[in-house]
């Protein structure tokens, strides 16, 4: 049976104009949202700041991807901009035991993320110190990647090995693929173009929700 629970809208932007737009429209619809930050060196891209997110009013819950080098280093800005969840990329951190040390401390629910060529063998260790494992199905940084359907694989594997471990899968999740990944066993499917970059962000949300559901 599959656990899956939610479709999580994932705002990704350099404008702080357009952040936003994206949190006021993401309230019409959720109230859960993911932030992608990017440091233009463990991805090519950059986006916007913990100080932008600050400055922008918003009512909404919402978790951090990490997509930067020394993710422990920007743990507290997060918090202080009123993150619930820090998510960090294991290929970014030099000791990941010490970024979940430090999550803790901050009273930061942790993810791991892992990217699409990481193999679980790797992050085993890790799985009972953090509240969830992230897979991305697309190389990290862009809106629009391709979807790398080999990671599915790698979900069933985990899902066998740790049975009650929050599971969740981002990039590339779309209206033709979206049925298919939920019966992976995620709890949680991160959404970016196929919701803002559509002409009715809304719509397409519950669009996605329900064709994920079965609906």
């Amino acid at each position: 049976m599959s656990r899956f629970f939610r479709v999580v809208p994932a705002i990704l932007t350099d404008d702080e104009h357009k952040l936003s737009g994206m949190l006021q429209q993401a309230a019409t619809f959720t109230d859960y949202v993911q932030i992608d930050i990017m440091d233009g060196k463990f991805v090519p891209s950059h986006s916007i700041t913990w100080e932008q997110i600050r400055d922008v009013p918003q009512t909404l819950r919402w978790e951090v991807h990490l997509m930067v080098e020394q993710p422990e280093k920007q743990l507290a800005s997060f918090k202080q901009a009123g993150a619930f969840k820090a998510i960090f990329h294991f290929e970014a951190a030099t000791n990941p035991g010490r970024v979940i040390t430090r999550a803790r401390e901050l009273g930061l629910a942790v993810g791991l993320a892992i990217n699409p060529e990481t193999a679980i063998e790797q992050i085993l260790s890790l799985t009972s110190e953090v509240d969830s494992v992230l897979f991305l199905s697309v190389h990290p940084g862009f809106y629009n990647a391709k979807f790398i359907p080999e990671v599915l694989d790698k979900i069933t594997v985990l899902r066998q090995l740790c049975p009650q471990l929050e599971l969740g899968i981002d990039g590339g999740i779309k209206d033709n693929n979206i049925n298919a990944v939920a019966k992976k066993g995620v709890n949680e499917i991160c959404v970016g173009s196929a919701i803002f970059m559509q002409p009715d962000p809304g719509t397409s949300y519950r669009k996605l929700l329900s064709l994920a559901n079965g609906d």
